[in-house]
């Protein structure tokens, strides 16, 4: 079992993982019913995008022995409504390392094999951006 989700009443939920024990709390958000005092799900799905394209190209850099700590994103999500889904993620890194060209394309290609980037609805705009020093 990977986690355990408890509905915790007036639309929030909570998340534990089952290996390490950390809790995750969602709230639904305040356009839709809810008060907006935690990632809602829809927060979650646009934000682990980032983190698991962080994740991958994190790896690739520790093999290209590269360090990309201290590097940012900053996370947007459009929603529509009928039906209501997620319909544009957009992620602005900002790198914080200096690479060269090459080093830099590959970063950027493998952060886009990220299983949550390639697992996301294809009707899902997807607009991803670097900002290399």
């Amino acid at each position: 079992m990977l986690s355990k989700v408890t509905y915790l009443g007036d639309l929030r939920t909570s998340s534990v993982h089952i290996q390490s024990g950390e809790v995750i709390l969602t709230d639904a958000p305040i356009d839709n019913h809810g008060k907006g005092q935690a990632f809602s799900p829809t927060d979650m799905v646009t934000n682990s995008t980032a983190s698991c394209m962080f994740t991958i190209m994190a790896i690739k850099a520790n093999e290209m022995e590269l360090n990309l700590e201290g590097s940012t994103a900053e996370v947007f999500k459009e929603m529509k409504s009928n039906p209501r889904m997620i319909s544009k993620i957009t992620i602005r890194f900002s790198m914080s390392i200096i690479v060269d060209q090459k080093q830099q394309i590959i970063l950027e290609r493998v952060a886009l094999t990220c299983p949550v980037y390639l697992s996301l609805h294809p009707d899902i705009v997807k607009d991803i951006d670097f900002q290399w020093k």
